[in-house]
């Protein structure tokens, strides 16, 4: 009776030991199989807790052998020491197994290390000083670690297999392996103890029962929680994998991973976008055989930078399909990881439709411009006109100075003359000579020529040049037709007649030309928004009068202000440049 109790003690304890490889086994390999996620922020997490938990498995297998064989348990630093050896021997196992297409045998060199450190425990986890002789028997030494690592590789390889049912029998080859190893090293460490020694047997529990249970017990619960642990995590991670592939599966644009140049993942709107059926037709190929010669160069440039930048983009991007398609795309280019290697991840949005939109949308642009641009000429040839139309009445009534009057008409021919001509060089740059002019009599024929307008609307310019000379450089048909701009638009504005006052004078190193109406006045909303290209309060205006001539008295390093009060009136003010006259005249671009 006493020895069927004693043998079934003994089986439970093994069978038990048996359980705990395999259980740490399979948790071992949950904690490394996250190495090979593609997105791995917790790669020392993963490394750490799978070689702690295997090596808390082993250190409670041992204690549970020992304890089945009925050998002497020894609590020395010896235990400890064979704990953090084998925890820190088996993460470099599994460093060793994540390099992936890196290292030639990293199988045969992961499993010679994982068994290196199982057999370490096994036998130097047995030492310490009550041992007064040690002998080994060499068969049983080399049986138990031939058989250690060739179960360790099958477990290893086994691992690498997609799928839970591979990893189950992953995690009970290398329970049992471990497990047979630490049976034969029983029979081949062969230990006497100096007499007196501090041990507890099975019989003899009574001192160590207590301290031997903890052990078991706290090893059996981690492994247990890193069980429950890494199960719910992987589930998880695994529900997170699944909706990330269907979003990339199901993306409209083209998620593609390239590893050394080559494609290694493209999603089905990939396919679709290179004139590809099957992904075999671009996987392994260059990315460099759908670029342009041209851009090969830039490519690899840029390539070589994302691996200190990490991202680039959006970018535009041309490509040429498998058909000789080409593609204009926008995209962003992010580094990755695949099986520990570096790899480049592009998101390709293809805007063909939008490149074509973006030409009608310049050509539409470029007929309301060139409209506009039209407008534009009508408005600066018809004030001219207007001014011609009105002199030939007062010839054809017979009125007396007809000397003055053919003189500015023939200047007002020569102005349309001017800006018909400036219309056709608008393409080519443009030389202007300039030259130093005293801006009083450039008012004074801008005075007389719209003089005769403002009567027909009931106005009267009154003039106050001062006496001395006003010089400024610059252009003087283009000053004139600021002036004409500004006074045409003050006598449009005064439907009720009224005075029109021109004010000029030096102050300081500028000219101030100020003309002041009498009209209704500008709101502040549309103060904001004077000279702006297209921009008018008229209803027939085009907006390009006061764009003209606030490009001019820019362009000759002066700056219009204007003050307005409704009801009032409004004050455009004209600062130029004073410059006293030269004798060589300069022709600038």
């Amino acid at each position: 009776m006493m020895y069927d109790s004693e043998t079934s003690w003994k089986i439970g304890l093994l069978l038990l030991a048996l359980i705990i490889s395999i259980i740490a086994s399979y948790t071992m390999f949950n904690f490394t199989g996250n190495l090979q996620r593609k997105d791995n922020h917790f790669r020392v997490f993963w490394l750490s807790g799978g070689a702690f938990v295997f090596g808390i498995g082993m250190w409670v297998k041992q204690f549970l052998t020992t304890l089945a064989w009925d050998q002497t348990i020894v609590f020395t630093w010896a235990a400890v020491v064979s704990l953090l050896f084998t925890i820190f021997f088996s993460s470099m196992a599994f460093v060793m197994l994540a390099f992936q297409n890196t290292i030639r045998y990293r199988l045969a060199a992961g499993s010679f290390i994982l068994a290196f450190s199982v057999t370490f425990m096994s036998y130097f986890g047995e030492l310490g000083e009550d041992v007064s002789e040690i002998r080994t028997v060499t068969v049983y030494v080399v049986l138990g670690i031939l058989l250690l690592f060739s179960g360790i590789y099958a477990a290893l390889r086994l691992s690498e297999w997609p799928g839970e049912r591979n990893k189950w029998l992953a995690s009970l080859t290398l329970g049992i392996a471990v497990f047979i190893e630490s049976q034969i090293s029983k029979q081949a460490l062969l230990l006497q103890y100096r007499d007196g020694a501090a041990y507890a047997s099975a019989d003899r529990l009574q001192e160590d029962i207590y301290r031997l249970s903890v052990i078991i017990g706290i090893g059996m619960l981690l492994i247990l929680t890193s069980t429950l642990f890494t199960w719910y995590i992987d589930k998880r991670m695994n529900h997170m994998d699944e909706r990330y592939k269907l979003l990339v599966e199901n993306s409209l644009d083209t998620i593609a991973i390239f590893k050394k140049d080559k494609w290694v993942f493209v999603n089905e709107a990939g396919l679709r976008m290179f004139d590809a059926t099957e992904p075999e037709e671009l996987l392994g190929s260059s990315i460099f055989v759908y670029l342009l010669p041209e851009d090969h160069d830039r490519v690899r440039e840029r390539m070589q930078n994302l691996a200190m930048t990490g991202n680039s983009g959006p970018l535009e991007q041309e490509w040429i399909t498998l058909k000789g398609r080409t593609l204009n795309t926008e995209i962003v280019e992010l580094m990755t990881s695949i099986e520990n290697e570096p790899a480049l991840q592009i998101i390709i949005r293809d805007i063909s439709e939008r490149k074509k939109n973006e030409e009608l949308l310049i050509n539409s642009e470029k007929l309301y411009v060139a409209g506009q641009l039209a407008a534009g000429i009508a408005h600066e040839i018809r004030n001219p006109l207007t001014s011609l139309k009105g002199f030939l009445q007062l010839l054809s009534s017979g009125r007396k100075n007809n000397g003055t009057y053919f003189d500015i008409m023939k200047s007002e021919l020569t102005r349309i003359e001017n800006i018909v001509s400036e219309m056709l060089m608008l393409s080519k740059p443009q030389v202007y000579e300039l030259s130093y002019h005293d801006i009083r009599h450039v008012m004074r024929e801008t005075v007389t020529l719209l003089e005769t307008q403002a009567i027909l609307h009931s106005i009267q310019i009154e003039s106050d040049f001062g006496p001395d000379p006003l010089w400024i450089y610059g252009v003087e048909s283009q000053i004139k037709q600021v002036f004409i701009n500004v006074i045409k638009n003050a006598i449009e504005a005064m439907t009720d007649g009224g005075a029109i006052r021109v004010h000029m004078k030096r102050f300081d190193n500028s000219v101030r030309i100020r003309i002041m109406d009498e009209g209704p006045g500008i709101e502040d909303s549309q103060l904001a928004k004077m000279g702006q290209p297209f921009y008018t309060t008229k209803d027939k205006g085009t907006g390009l009068g006061l764009m003209v001539s606030y490009k001019i008295v820019d362009n000759h390093q002066g700056k219009i202000q204007v003050y307005s009060q409704l009801g009032s009136g409004t004050t455009f003010e004209i600062l130029l440049p004073f410059r006293y006259p030269d004798n060589a005249p300069v022709k600038t671009g």
